[in-house]
């Protein structure tokens, strides 16, 4: 009988001891990322993934920014075809790619260097989130989408901040940005946009723990392949004239862009859906042209010198996570329209384009031909660029826990006390069996 009470108070304690375990694990793991953010970044990072900021609701801004792809698109179906998402209404696209919300938030306000005779900073490939009336192109940019009717189609910013003052992190706001924050609803959109971007520079969107942070830290060695593909990266291929590896001036950590506007001569990807929708969203219809940066600036009224010449340029984009990815069988796409669908065919592009035949460039004018076209490079050395690429994906240190200083100790104490009893009841049991056993001799 005894046997079978200290066999169930032992079960009891064990299973309450997985419990708490288990409970600890989770906290420890909800406190590796909340706990590590600020309040405006926490606020920020509710209305990153919050789905009743669409028109029907259900798309929220990681819809086409996921973490696990390096907040890039996250569909491997959609990637390898049109590689452009639908919006919150059914059957409407917009026209290009979505690039990495990640590792942006040093792009200056958008402006015009004398001295390299390129556009720099701003937002979006083309971009029209200028910075201008923010100071702030990351926050501009994070306003766009909400009233995009291709996107997530709300009406207008009223209905985006109504959104807001019902929804469950109401107070978070009001927190972050004082308690009538909400009231002006233009002000209140505004702390919307740069909210959103403080998360977007938040260590959680931008952690710096790839092999690559690693190698830099001394902390580990890049295989011969991979140093071989960075040498050519800093060298021969001049991936870095555009995509700069080396820390800057102060030791931070290369951001592997340097904010700037170029017409590679990407082909058109004659998959991207927005060719089919209507006359209403595309009157041009399959004989679209994305003039990237060129279009913008006449849309904003440059005079034709200016705008022409850049006619077919797309911002230059970070190369951090460029081949993070779920699972390896995970299709990502490269470029402005996702035309490419590997590392290693974009990589071949950027090599050969000039000296192999690949379909016609989307916007023949102003195309680079210094930095890519017939570098000569060997099939091997393209490969050792792609493995010097594969570098760059988050994740490889761990990042830290940012556990909650109470919780360790408290979990410790729970396991503690759990043995501390199981202790007094086998203590117990041991000493009620051996008076028992006293006992029988006695009476033997």
């Amino acid at each position: 009988m005894k046997d079978k009470y200290l066999k169930k108070v032992v079960l009891f304690l064990l299973v309450f001891l997985l419990i708490m375990v288990a409970f600890q694990l989770f906290q420890v793991q909800k406190g590796a990322t909340d706990n590590n953010l600020t309040t405006l970044e926490l606020l920020g990072k509710n209305l990153f993934f919050d789905e009743n900021l669409s028109t029907p609701v259900g798309q929220s801004c990681a819809a086409c920014h996921d973490p696990e792809t390096g907040f890039s698109g996250p569909l491997s179906d959609i990637n390898t075809h049109g590689a452009v998402y639908e919006g919150a209404v059914a059957g409407r696209f917009g026209s290009r790619h979505p690039p990495t919300s990640a590792y942006a938030g040093d792009s200056p306000v958008l402006f015009y260097d004398d001295s390299k005779l390129l556009w720099v900073g701003g937002m979006f490939f083309d971009g029209r989130a200028t910075g201008w009336t923010l100071g702030d192109p990351l926050a501009e940019q994070a306003q766009a989408p909400f009233l995009n009717p291709l996107e997530q189609n709300n009406l207008n910013s009223s209905e985006v901040v109504q959104k807001v003052r019902v929804s469950d992190y109401v107070d978070l706001f009001k927190e972050a940005w004082g308690n009538d924050s909400l009231d002006n609803t233009d002000e209140a959109y505004d702390k919307i946009g740069k909210s959103i971007a403080a998360y977007e520079r938040s260590s959680e969107v931008n952690p710096f723990t790839s092999k690559y942070d690693a190698y830099l830290a001394g902390k580990t060695s890049l295989t011969d392949l991979e140093a071989l593909g960075l040498t050519l990266f800093e060298g021969n291929a001049q991936c870095s004239q555009c995509h700069t590896s080396e820390p800057g001036p102060s030791g931070e950590p290369p951001l592997f862009t340097d904010f700037t506007y170029r017409n590679l001569g990407m082909p058109k990807n004659p998959e991207n859906p927005f060719y089919s929708l209507s006359s209403e969203w595309n009157p041009d219809g399959n004989n679209y042209i994305d003039y990237g940066l060129g279009d913008f600036l006449q849309q904003a009224g440059y005079p034709q010198d200016v705008y022409e010449r850049e006619l077919g340029a797309h911002k230059v984009p970070t190369l951090r996570n460029v081949d993070l990815r779920p699972n390896p069988d995970f299709i990502k796409s490269y470029g402005h329209n996702g035309y490419f669908k590997s590392l290693v065919e974009i990589t071949h592009f950027y090599n050969t384009r000039d000296t192999v035949e690949w379909p016609d460039p989307e916007v023949p004018l102003n195309i680079d031909m210094m930095l890519v076209g017939d570098l000569k490079l060997t099939p091997s050395e393209e490969t050792a660029i792609v493995a010097f690429m594969k570098t760059l994906s988050d994740g490889y240190i761990a990042e830290p826990t940012g556990v909650d200083p109470i919780i360790l100790p408290v979990g410790i104490l729970i396991v503690v006390l759990v043995f501390v009893v199981a202790f007094m009841a086998i203590r117990k049991y041991r000493k009620s069996t051996n008076h028992n056993a006293l006992n029988l001799k006695q009476k033997d």
